[in-house]
């Protein structure tokens, strides 16, 4: 499997616009009337990532993202089209975003994506997806295609490999 560079169908990725006084900063990370009409969260997560730590990459069978960087620490975003039906198949995205380019990517159902925290810090991450985590009551399953833990996996070998290279 050969990737290339480009965008990818369905990804948005937005800055965000800071509202800056002198008490600090202010951003709005969605607004219903910003989002396509396919995409509604559902509900929201925050978690701390490590210096130099890999999550991912990962994709969801029925789940879409909206993930958002707001710092502090940045990361380094890596997205691959993993979809046949998709005008984009095999493109790969990457971008860097958080305290020094906060913003936000909406990353659809099928698209593997993973993140590393580049910053001597960690960074901070939020999550509004569009599907509960194991849904109502956490009584289903995890919708998730975990490819981290295979070494020889087309994605690892790409983001090892775009690492060892930057």
């Amino acid at each position: 499997m050969e990737f290339k560079k480009g965008p990818i169908e369905g990804v948005m990725i937005t800055p965000f616009k800071k509202f800056v006084d002198e008490r600090g900063w202010l951003a709005e990370i969605f607004r219903h009337d910003d989002l396509p009409a396919w995409f509604r969260p559902e509900m929201s997560y925050v978690s701390v990532t490590k210096p130099g730590v890999l999550r991912g990459p990962h994709e969801h069978v029925d789940q879409a993202d909206l993930f958002c960087w707001v710092g502090p620490g940045d990361f380094k975003l890596t997205l691959w089209d993993n979809r046949p039906d998709s005008p984009t198949y095999l493109n790969r995205m990457e971008v860097a975003m958080g305290v020094n380019n906060p913003g936000s990517a909406i990353i659809p159902k099928g698209v593997v994506h993973c993140y590393r925290c580049i910053s001597a810090e960690p960074g901070l991450v939020i999550n509004c997806p569009d599907r509960l985590f194991m849904g109502k009551g956490k009584a289903e399953p995890i919708d998730e295609i975990r490819h981290e833990d295979d070494p020889e996996n087309p994605f690892v070998k790409d983001e090892r490999a775009r690492r060892v290279h930057a």
